[in-house]
This record gives structure tokens, C-alpha cells and sequence, in this order.
């Protein structure tokens, strides 16, 4: 049995936290360039949904960026570290958008930017025993997406992990290669982060979208739980 598993580091840093995790099997995550129309336009839905989260011109006075920059200041991060979420709402406020890459990251894309909360996916069968996510012991590798180099977690790094190393640095801010979603995935994992109220309902109705529109384009059944400080573990694979 595979689990995912928030240590309790992570409530004591977040005690209203919420991680949302959806759960798929045996899709076919190829791209079907015939889809794209498709992709893109649930991407552009997604990008002019986001602008209502983007309402001061001082990019960093937008109450979702203030929140998740003032998260990352509680734990040791690398310097430049950012959320995921910004970085997306950083290319909104911009003017630029987002083309298709593969049927799991449009679809996670198109949510995290139409409910502003951070959003992303492992291939659950590169995951080496449980998934974790808490505090680092300093030194678990990690080989960033698009890096050729090691770039060890830092002692006190907030980090997804697995037996093999680090999986996300800076809680959502860089995934591993190892781990990625690729168009060869068939069993992923989605997780959505919260860490105040007003996020967490937000990430409720995210993940509900999130499983709605990856049931109906894999034709295949999701599994959703909304991890809590009560209900910390939910298991991936059996």
C-alpha cells in the first residue's frame, strides 16, 4: 500500500491548512493534437478567471501572492523561492498565456488559475514507497524540471518526499523530474494546497472541478480526500 502523508511539521506551521488530493488510475495521458482547441481553451478560461485575483497594481499587494509569500517566510526556503501560484499569476498580470503541454498539466493548470490556489501532480509510480510532505532533514536530492544538476533540500525546507529524495521543494515551488507527469503516466496523483480557511474552501471547490474534468476527458473514476491536522494520510495505491 502507497500513502500519502502530511507530517505533523506541516500543521504546526499551518494549523488551517488543507492538502486536497485526487487520486487517478489507468488514463492515457498522450497528446492528441486534435484536443488542443480543447486544452487551450480551458486555459484561457482559466487565465480570465484569475485576473479578479489580480486587482492592485503592486503585483505583491494581491491578497493570494501577499499569503503564500508571507507561508514560504515560515520555513527555510531558497532565496527567489515563490509560490507556484504566483509564478502563474505573475504571467496573467503580464499579458502572456499558456499554451497546452500534456492533458493532466492543462487540466491542473486551467483550475489553479481559476481558483488561485497552487496546484500540481506526481506520476504515482515513480513515487518510491509513501509520499510525504513536511519539514526536511537537509540533503535529500532533488533534480529540478529542465535542471541537469542535484539541488539538494535545505534543513528546514518545507518538501514533498519519498524514499528516493525530494519530489517539490518550497512546499509547491519546484517539482522533480523523477517524479513528473509525463505523457507515458497512467496513475497520477493531483494535489491542491491550502493553508488558511478562506483558501481551503476555495481549494475544496477546485478539487471537486479538478476531478469533474479528468473524469470526463479520461473516462475514468477519481478518488478525492481533503487532507486535515484530523485526517493526515490517504492511501494512493493498494
Amino acid at each position: 500500500m502507497k500513502q500519502a502523508i502530511i507530517d505533523p511539521s506541516f500543521w504546526e506551521l499551518f494549523p488551517q491548512g488543507q492538502i486536497s488530493i485526487l487520486t487517478l488510475k489507468g488514463i492515457d495521458n498522450h497528446v492528441n493534437e486534435a484536443d488542443d482547441p480543447y486544452f487551450q481553451t480551458l486555459l484561457n478560461d482559466g487565465a480570465t478567471e484569475a485576473e479578479k485575483f489580480i486587482t492592485d497594481d503592486t503585483f505583491r499587494e494581491n491578497a493570494v501572492i501577499a499569503e503564500w509569500r508571507d507561508a514560504l517566510r515560515k520555513f527555510k526556503t531558497k532565496k527567489g523561492a515563490r509560490s507556484s501560484i504566483e509564478a502563474l499569476l505573475k504571467r496573467i498580470s503580464q499579458g502572456k498565456h499558456l499554451s497546452p503541454i500534456n492533458p493532466l498539466v492543462d487540466i491542473y493548470n486551467s483550475i489553479s488559475l481559476k481558483y488561485a490556489s497552487p496546484c500540481g501532480g506526481e506520476n504515482i509510480d515513480a513515487i518510491a514507497g509513501d509520499l510525504h510532505l513536511g519539514l526536511a532533514q537537509g540533503g535529500e536530492g532533488f533534480r529540478p524540471l529542465g535542471d541537469t544538476e542535484d539541488s539538494p533540500a535545505l534543513p528546514g525546507e518545507m518538501i514533498y518526499y519519498d524514499n528516493d529524495g525530494a519530489i517539490c521543494r518550497s512546499l509547491n515551488w519546484r517539482e522533480a523530474q523523477r517524479t513528473m507527469l509525463t505523457e507515458d503516466t497512467t496513475n497520477a496523483v493531483l494535489v491542491i494546497e491550502a493553508i488558511n480557511a478562506d483558501q481551503a474552501t476555495r481549494a475544496s471547490e477546485a478539487i471537486q472541478e479538478l476531478k469533474n474534468l479528468c473524469e470526463h476527458y479520461f473516462k475514468v473514476t477519481g478518488t478525492t480526500t481533503l487532507l486535515t491536522a484530523d485526517h493526515a494520510a490517504t492511501t494512493l495505491v493498494d
